[in-house]
């Protein structure tokens, strides 16, 4: 028989050799699938029955079950609501089952639900290899690993026509849980299913993780600061003396230990700074902390205690404060993080600043444009702290950082038995948190369009209605978003509501990129006196600044601050970061320059002043500007150029 066709036509193809001859082919499925069907054929399983009569469990001993995993089916539940929200009326439901694959909860399409029933694909059935022959669910937990099984690779005919998709949860101690799968039919394509599943089930997890240690502390951390809090960063759990408690597989992957290895360790023999590492940025308010491994890789972290953690008394007396992951820390009332620690010299800052000032407490959103790495969430911070909200709540929501099926819970969420596995009580979302304070929506032009039109309706009508409910809450928040993307682009292109475009846009301020900032030498100064890594005293030569004011950034002050926190260890005892400091791939950045792009001002040691046309307008514009502190209008009739050719020309530039 010839097997050289597609996969599908080779699987059942496969399929007739093994039902006929009762041996599986070599060589021609993937080999998890062969050697799955050889279990199959050596446990006497028929490929053309449907096993034994599968009788499903009494109500009872499915509710048992649940009970029985009923920390699984609270943190799984929600879940797999926002996993569905991204495939609904696709034909496909998603299951969850215990250790043994029997299922305990699934949600899907009814027209599924009801086809999946006729093979026995509800709660109250066993899916294991022994009793459904390959399929997914089964043959995941026997591997202990993602499994995809398309149509005629099932090894009973009854469930060819299914595809199924699924992986494995683990516990924080890497314990078996059980299994989430997705389900839908063999003719539909699933190319992503299993990326979708994987993503599910490692939030699963993490979510599992942060509430499996009360009395420890916990460190979410990754070498991308911006990826912390995200289903994607690394979980660590330490008792109070400092030994390890748990790793996630994340955090496995990213020190590249096991488990068990990790278990033998502690917070001292992992990284570069004793324990205190963890209690001291939770008095000084600090979010973000840098941490060094023992190898030279370097690691961001946001250290969190458990609700039952306190910090030893040989560190400090007093107690640790416990704040929400998205909920600025308490400052103290003389910390300088208000809006005049952004103005630091150059002029289209200052503009923003005196801009902001003018509408604080008045109840106006602000809208905050830039690239990357501009300092968006920092000014945020800065407009709550100096705002008439500063005692009250200041709560950050990344919207691309949150798959889109988690948003809408995380943002409004949920009642008491909204859903099964629904947290007793319920869940107050972002929004709820911040009543009172201030809600700031980083990256607010990825918000999917459908959480666009509930959020207009809570800024409309200031009220809140949870999932699984019918009754609106009040809220009072000042609302800031955030963007790097155009939103007038996006509105054009349908993908984002004009009527919330609008709305937000009270107040637009654009963030210069540090490309066209002119006051640089400040800002390197400040970070210097402020990163807590770069040892105190450290200056810098007159040949690294000139380079730095060549440089393009296109990481901007996030990159700056990392660049500097590098070179400051590297000169540690040198007292003075100079050229053989800085990283090599900052050098060959500066390599590849095009002559003529830089934008040094004149008499800039090293640095050729620039010569093109374009360089030199945008000088011209930059000092005019400075000239008049900002103002777009005045710098335009000194020019003798339109309010639109300054900005076109500030954009190109």
């Amino acid at each position: 028989m010839d097997l050289t066709t597609t996969d599908g036509v080779r699987s059942a193809q496969a399929h007739e050799i093994m039902r006929s001859e009762g041996e599986v082919p070599a060589g021609v499925l993937p080999t998890l699938i062969e050697t799955s069907w050889s279990r199959c054929i050596s446990r006497g399983l028929d490929a053309d029955s449907c096993s034994k009569e599968v009788e499903r469990a009494r109500r009872d001993v499915l509710l048992t079950e649940r009970e029985r995993n009923e920390c699984l089916l609270k943190h799984a539940a929600p879940v797999m609501n926002g996993l569905y929200a991204q495939i609904a009326r696709s034909g496909s439901m998603i299951v969850l089952t215990n250790a043994s694959g029997f299922i305990i909860h699934s949600v899907g399409d009814q027209s599924f639900l009801d086809r999946a029933s006729k093979v026995a694909l509800s709660p109250g059935v066993e899916w294991s290899e022994e009793s459904k022959g390959t399929n997914a669910i089964g043959t995941a937990l026997v591997e202990q690993a993602p499994v995809s099984v398309h149509g005629s690779q099932h090894f009973f005919s009854a469930n060819h026509f299914l595809s199924c998709s699924a992986s494995p949860i683990f516990d924080p101690c890497s314990r078996m849980l059980g299994v989430l799968d997705v389900t839908g039919d063999s003719r539909t394509p699933s190319h992503h299913s299993l990326a979708l599943i994987n993503l599910a089930v490692q939030t699963i997890e993490n979510q599992l993780f942060a509430h499996a240690f009360p009395e420890g502390f916990l460190l979410h951390c990754h070498v991308q600061h911006e990826l912390i809090g995200t289903v994607f960063e690394a979980l660590l759990a330490f008792d109070q003396e400092g030994r390890v408690l748990s790793a996630n597989r994340s955090a496995c992957r990213l020190i590249g230990r096991s488990h068990a290895e990790l278990m033998n360790h502690s917070f001292s023999s992992m990284f570069d700074k004793s324990l205190s590492a963890l209690y001291d940025p939770l008095m000084r308010g600090t979010d973000i902390i840098e941490l060094r491994l023992f190898g030279g890789r370097t690691l961001f972290g946001r250290p969190r205690p458990g609700v039952q953690a306190r910090p030893p008394a040989r560190v400090f007396s007093m107690d640790v404060p416990r704040h929400d992951a998205g909920t600025a820390p308490r400052l103290p009332a003389d910390d300088n993080r208000g809006l005049e620690r952004l103005s630091t010299g150059d002029a289209q800052m200052n503009a923003v600043v005196e801009k902001v000032k003018r509408v604080l407490g008045r109840d106006i959103p602000v809208l905050i444009q830039g690239e990357t790495g501009t300092g968006k969430e920092l000014l945020a911070r800065a407009i709550h702290d100096e705002g008439p909200r500063r005692d009250q709540n200041f709560v950050a929501v990344n919207c691309a950082a949150i798959p889109d099926g988690l948003i809408e819970s995380e943002l409004f969420g949920y009642e008491d038995g909204a859903f099964t596995g629904a947290r007793r009580k319920g869940y107050a979302g972002r929004i709820m948190q911040a009543d009172g304070g201030t809600l700031f929506l980083d990256e607010i032009g990825d918000m999917p369009l459908a959480l666009q039109a509930r959020l207009l309706r809570v800024l409309q009508e200031r009220n809140v209605v949870p999932l699984g409910s019918g009754r609106a809450t009040p809220v009072d928040l000042s609302i800031i978003c955030a963007t790097h993307r155009k939103l007038r682009d996006l509105v054009a292109q349908g993908m984002f509501r004009a009527d919330l475009y609008y709305r937000l846009n009270g107040l637009t301020v654009m963030l210069p990129p540090l490309r066209e900032r002119s006051d640089l030498r400040a800002l390197v100064q400040r970070i210097l006196d402020s990163e807590s890594s770069i040892p105190r005293g450290l200056s810098i030569d007159d040949e690294v600044l000139a380079l730095f004011e060549r440089h393009p950034w296109p990481g901007n002050m996030r990159q700056l601050a990392n660049l500097l926190r590098t070179a400051g260890v590297m000169a540690a005892d040198d007292g003075v970061i100079g050229r053989p400091h800085l990283p090599d791939d900052f050098i060959d950045e500066l390599d590849h320059q095009p002559v003529g792009s830089g934008l040094a001002p004149e008499g800039a040691q090293g640095v050729a002043a620039p010569c093109d046309l374009d360089s030199l307008t945008l000088r011209a514009i930059r000092e005019s500007l400075s000239r008049n502190d900002g103002n777009v209008a005045a710098t335009a009739r000194e020019l003798g150029i339109s309010r639109t050719t300054l900005y076109r020309k500030l954009k190109e530039g």
